[in-house]
């Protein structure tokens, strides 16, 4: 019950022999110069004490974390128990061991008597204890926070995981009814262009499912996501009012990152501009690689009148804000966000490492 894990045991044991051998040579020193003629003894005695230490430090270890929590009384008593039975075993078990092999040596020993031995030997294991406490109290508040970090991280990842899946979700059922509401108004008269939506429709479709099984995925892909929802925002407003200009290298290409990480600012590229403005708009995605890192951009220029402003928001909105936190969460300081007005229009900026 009070083994350590699998993984500890062999250095646990390579520990206690280590301070065994150290101890044992420092006693063999003192014993040679009292005029020892058995180089075995000091080896037998350290050996024997460090063996019993080594299992009760197990059991102390145990003690003292399922002690954590309690009320400092109920800490104080157990303790009070625990220090005389751990002295009286540690005497016990290691005078027993010395016994038996002097016996098998055919060698005398005679230890101290019973009382001195209490005396001397309880002095040491109340240091020894208290010592093996604090330590151990020391390793469950490391194990404890690395729990707590854990659980953390695992609190984070279904964050990440949430907010991924409202980001697949821009693919809203107002837009889906608007698409098939536009390809109702073709089919009649132009077949081949009801085709073609239906086929990007169900393109998006299957791209945005299969991104929502994996957390990352190539810029290639990314880009494979976005062509079809800029094909459909075309077909919907018409090649006079949204022009669509995407560019990538192919060094960007090969580059990887978080899944569906484009689409909400292209959407919003739409939503918030094309939507609104009389003139024609050019929505330009571009990715790069330069150097060890991705450079992302989405741009939108529009012509004409100028459409209403809207309420001013830094971050972007909320599409934005999340995909900061999920950069943020991604990649902490070696990922960048720029956004603002570039032009007559608006320029996100990403930069993140090439994953590849």
């Amino acid at each position: 019950m009070f083994l350590p894990a699998r993984r500890w045991r062999l250095p646990y044991l390579a520990l206690l022999t280590v301070v065994g051998l150290l101890l044992s040579a420092s006693a063999l020193e003192a014993y040679r110069l009292s005029g020892g003629t058995r180089p075995w003894e000091p080896f037998l005695w350290e050996f024997s004490s460090i063996a019993v230490i080594g299992l009760l430090v197990l059991a102390v270890h145990a003690l003292v974390g399922r002690l954590a929590g309690r009320p400092w009384p109920q800490q104080l008593a157990a303790h009070a128990v625990a220090l005389p039975l751990f002295s009286l075993l540690h005497i016990a078990g290691m005078f027993g061991i010395r016994l038996l092999v002097y016996g098998l040596a055919g060698v005398e020993y005679h230890p101290d008597a019973l009382p001195t031995l209490l005396v001397f030997e309880g002095g040491k294991d109340a240091v020894s204890y208290l010592s093996f406490c604090l330590i151990s109290r020391g390793v469950w508040m490391a194990q404890a926070a690395n729990a707590r970090a854990q659980e953390l991280d695992r609190a984070r990842r279904e964050l990440a995981e949430a907010r991924l899946a409202r980001l697949a979700d821009q693919v809203q059922p107002h837009f889906l009814f608007n698409t098939l509401n536009l390809i109702s108004s073709v089919m009649y008269e132009d077949v081949a262009r009801a085709d073609r939506l239906l086929c990007d429709l169900a393109q998006l479709l299957r791209q945005t499912l299969a991104a929502q099984q994996r957390a990352e995925h190539s810029v290639a892909d990314e880009l494979a996501l976005v062509q079809p929802f800029l094909a459909l925002m075309q077909a919907r407003f018409g090649p006079e009012r949204l022009v669509v200009q995407i560019d990538a290298d192919d060094a960007a290409r090969a580059c990887r990152l978080p899944a569906l990480l484009l689409l909400a600012p292209v959407e919003n590229a739409v939503k918030h501009d094309v939507a609104r403005h009389r003139g024609r708009v050019t929505v330009a995605v571009s990715a790069r690689r330069e150097g060890d890192e991705l450079v992302l951009t989405v741009r939108n220029q529009g012509e004409g009148p100028a459409p209403e402003p809207l309420p001013p928001d830094p971050d972007g909105g909320l599409g934005l804000r999340n995909l900061r936190e999920r950069l943020q969460a991604r990649y902490g300081t070696a990922a960048r966000v720029d956004f603002g007005p570039e032009g007559r229009g608006m320029a996100l900026h990403l930069v993140m490492p090439c994953g590849c």
